[in-house]
């Protein structure tokens, strides 16, 4: 009979700052009514009783157990922005993955923040295609090697591996993220990012070479991207991402999305868990001798209140409650809340007290939940209901100040999550919606530019005849109106491009231009031309809005409008290159 080698495997990834657990919206059926079911989920605290539960089956089943993050703990939260990577470091430590993959939200600031998380941690942190061979030996903050760092080897052309055992066997995670690092992040100038395929092919066929066949890519790329991996590159046992903020797992019973949990491409199987810490992925897998999965069972985990509050329309019995909280037992992704005790002291002691006063400020409401997504889709077939918004917000504050604006430009991954109704509080602007404190720029550009620029991002955030870095590019706009067809030639897909006429007292639209100049206004990040935005670099003047940032515009904005009650008029029209034609 054929040897099995058996691990337990547990997986979190773009946790980004999110210690807390976080709140939650399902949408349940019973006897022909409709339920809203609002919770918390996950956290640090849920995930470390997780954790601890998890090893000690291992042990008992005498498994391997092994953690891993998929990258992205920076950014997210006020806890960030209060205590920078110290938090993240301290609190991952007690969590104890066994690696943790470089994320590009990691490096926004450049190489000082990471290497003061390496000093920090306990853990390897692995970025096996990041090159620091022309590092500046001179600066304040050389990383290159950093005894907690697995990067790339230039004399070999191949990742740094972190070596582990399964059994008798030895079993390498090669940690792989984004090769186009300069263009989503900020990165010095003496650091390198190597196309990841090729760095992961070169490392796999060494690894082969020397008879270590079970090879797990730890990986921050994307599904798309660790799809077109598995593809391309023969040999890897198993993929654990993230980047693209991916939940895997039927949910559609709860009114979420279904993806298949550990789907394969090449044989290969594909781990992603989410994102916010809000679940946790866990699965039992078999590999043969050949390093090969024979068996992958396993889910991704919410972690729940002990307790929920349920709203219909048609009104809510005692019985309902509890038909609901059965179906909710009954999903195979729900677990119950459990806390870590050591971990909720810590977050209570240390951490919370500096960030309470924001929570208790309130600057509106919300009269229903606004929620954000990068791209549109069947349900939300005009994309995200807040970063609209935020579009307004930026256009507004700025034509305020500056009333030659015309209109306003931001990409997707610059609005963080959605906004659940009820009071909105300062803490969940800066901490959780905007936590990216970016200057604004005005800029003055060509008609024919802002074309080229919403088609740039949108074939970016959609990998349309390019290789993008992410959703994240997705354009959202006030005072822009835009319809986008993928299925057309690359330089027609903008079918029209429409800008509010400022001189109407009733809202009208006209033609762009091509040659005529307009006002923008954009987060500096989005005016740098990253993320597909180049062509913005052609304006003709960029100037720096120095009294406004883009959480300070929204903070303005929400102060005076006290509220978001308005159905904004869809600005964005979008059909799919993957959509069939007509």
């Amino acid at each position: 009979m054929p040897h099995k080698y058996t691990l337990k495997l547990a997986h979190i990834n773009d946790t980004h700052s999110h210690f807390d657990a976080s709140r939650i919206k399902f949408s349940l059926t019973h006897a022909g009514k409709q339920f809203d079911v609002y919770s918390h989920t996950g956290g640090y605290a849920r995930i470390q009783h997780q954790i601890n539960h998890a090893r000690d089956q291992a042990k008992q089943q005498k498994q391997e157990f092994l953690f891993l993050h998929g990258g992205d703990s920076f950014q997210g939260t006020l806890y960030f922005r209060q205590f920078k990577g110290v938090a993240n470091a301290h609190l991952l430590n007690q969590l104890k993955p066994d690696a943790m993959v470089l994320g590009n939200h990691e490096i926004d600031a450049g190489n000082a923040p990471v290497l003061a998380f390496l000093n920090n941690i306990q853990f390897p942190l692995l970025a096996g295609n990041m090159d620091l061979s022309r590092e500046d030996a001179s600066k304040e903050s050389p990383m290159s090697g950093h005894p907690r760092l697995l990067d790339y080897d230039s004399q070999t052309g191949r990742a740094k591996v972190l070596i582990k055992q399964i059994q008798d066997k030895p079993l390498a995670i090669v940690g792989i993220t984004l090769d186009q690092m300069a263009q989503i992040a900020r990165p010095d100038p003496d650091t390198y990012f190597i196309n990841a395929i090729e760095t992961t092919r070169k490392t796999i066929e060494h690894l082969k070479s020397q008879g270590v066949d079970h090879i797990i890519v730890l990986s921050h790329l994307g599904l798309d991207q660790d799809r077109l991996l598995a593809d391309t590159v023969d040999g890897i046992s198993l993929i654990v991402g993230g980047h693209s903020h991916t939940l895997q797992g039927d949910f559609r019973p709860l009114g979420l999305s279904a993806t298949t949990y550990g789907e394969r491409v090449n044989s290969t199987p594909i781990l992603h868990a989410g994102k916010h810490a809000e679940t946790l992925g866990l699965a039992d897998i078999e590999f043969d001798a050949n390093g090969r999965v024979t068996r992958l069972e396993g889910h991704n985990y919410f972690m729940l209140d002990q307790q929920f509050i349920l709203e219909s329309a048609e009104g809510v019995a005692p019985e309902d409650y509890t038909a609901i909280r059965d179906q909710l037992e009954q999903h195979p992704g729900i677990l119950w809340q459990q806390e870590d005790p050591h971990i909720i002291r810590i977050i209570t002691s240390e951490y919370r007290p500096a960030i309470a006063a924001m929570d208790k400020q309130v600057l509106g409401f919300l009269p229903r939940d606004l929620i954000h997504t990068r791209l549109p889709s069947k349900s939300l077939p005009h994309g995200s209901e807040i970063a609209p918004w935020v579009c307004k917000s930026i256009y507004h504050e700025a034509k305020r100040i500056h009333p030659s604006v015309d209109f306003a430009l931001h990409n997707a991954g610059g609005v963080r999550q959605s906004l659940s109704k009820g009071k909105l509080t300062l803490a969940d602007v800066v901490g959780r919606l905007l936590p990216f404190d970016l200057p604004l720029v005005k800029y003055q550009i060509l008609g024919l530019y802002l074309f080229d620029a919403l088609e740039s991002a949108i074939n970016s955030a959609t990998n349309n005849s390019v290789t993008g870095t992410g959703a994240g590019s997705f354009p959202y706009t006030y005072g822009l109106k835009y319809c986008y067809d993928g299925r057309k030639p690359q330089g027609e897909r903008i079918l029209t491009l429409e800008i509010l006429c400022p001189n109407s007292t009733l809202e009208k639209w006209i033609a762009v231009n091509k040659a005529q100049h307009y006002v923008g206004v954009s987060s500096a990040y989005t005016a740098s031309g990253k993320e597909g935005y180049h062509p913005l670099l052609k304006a003709q003047w960029q100037r720096p809005l120095e009294e406004l940032t883009l959480p300070n515009a929204f903070i303005r904005f929400m102060k005076r409008e006290q509220t978001l009650e308005q159905e904004l008029p869809p600005q964005v029209s979008y059909t799919s290159h993957r959509e069939a034609a007509n």
